[in-house]
């Protein structure tokens, strides 16, 4: 009897080494988490999934110049510019999403798809994913003298491709070469640009300070236009299931489209303070 049950375990012990590497090489394989604090970083998209059926809210505020000085409480008292949005995972790589921007009440309609994730065991070096959407300007313009635009006249369409890694588990970078494209221009709508194409690169980075918090940096340079760049600094904190960020950015836009068209101020000149907060609420299974 004692024979059989030694013959038992020493047949178990290969099996049990085998499933105990094969857990291991699973776990290796797993995405590395929270490249980014949340879907949003400032005003960008990020390679951040969503777990599926679960559902993303933001509130975004970007306020006065600080130059309006005390006067003005530096930018407070000038009407802010406010976004809500809400993003649905229909899947762990697909989500959709609806916002509306202040600025001109233009409705964006978009998506985000991730094409792959970064690995813990290297044999993804970093995450992709692509969004794209589209927007209508909503503004009533019928005290203008000549004919107000029409629904085709006040679309904007926007496509970006997001690339971002996690270097170290304190600092995490993200490329996004961006675009942007109206239908009609006209002096009216709410941005400085004149073109109808947008060509912008925007790059995001977050520095890890504390568990729960951490640096964030922005920086969007126009490739095609004059138009001046947008930069912002800004501070992530997790607390209580929401992230809260804040930050102070040359640009009143929160929107894609009007962050490469709408024009820029310089950190002395145009400087605004803004803040988000970011809500995820999970309807489905976690992710494992």
């Amino acid at each position: 009897m004692n024979r059989i049950l030694l013959l038992i375990l020493f047949l178990m012990i290969p099996f049990s080494l085998f499933a105990q590497l094969e857990r291991k090489l699973v776990n290796e394989n797993q995405p590395v988490e929270l490249i980014f604090h949340a879907p949003r970083h400032i005003n960008l998209l990020t390679v951040e999934p969503l777990d599926k059926k679960s559902l993303h809210f933001a509130i975004m505020h970007t306020f006065g110049p600080l130059d309006g000085g005390i006067e003005n409480l530096f930018g407070l008292d000038n009407g802010a510019n406010i976004q809500f949005s809400f993003e649905f995972a229909l899947s762990d790589k697909l989500s959709i999403a609806a916002s509306r921007t202040s600025q001109d009440k233009l409705y964006n309609v978009f998506g985000r798809y991730h094409v792959f994730q970064q690995t813990q065991n290297g044999s993804k070096l970093f995450s992709l994913s692509l969004a794209g959407g589209a927007g209508v300007n909503s503004s009533n313009y019928k005290f203008l003298p000549e004919p107000a635009p029409t629904f085709s006249e006040r679309m904007s369409y926007f496509g970006q491709v997001m690339l971002a890694r996690k270097f170290s588990p304190k600092i995490s970078i993200q490329v996004t070469p961006m675009m942007a494209y109206f239908t009609d221009i006209r002096p009216v709508y709410q941005i400085e640009g004149t073109e109808n194409l947008y060509l912008a690169l925007g790059f995001s980075g977050k520095f890890k300070v504390t568990d729960r918090s951490s640096l964030s940096l922005q920086y969007i340079p126009n490739l095609n236009t004059d138009l001046r760049d947008n930069f912002g600094i800004g501070w992530d904190i997790e607390a209580g299931g929401h992230v809260f960020q804040m930050y102070f950015v040359t640009s009143q836009a929160l929107n894609e489209q009007y962050l490469l068209a709408g024009g820029n101020g310089t950190i002395g000149d145009g400087f605004r303070l803004g803040f988000n907060v970011n809500r995820i609420f999970a309807t489905g299974q976690k992710r494992k």
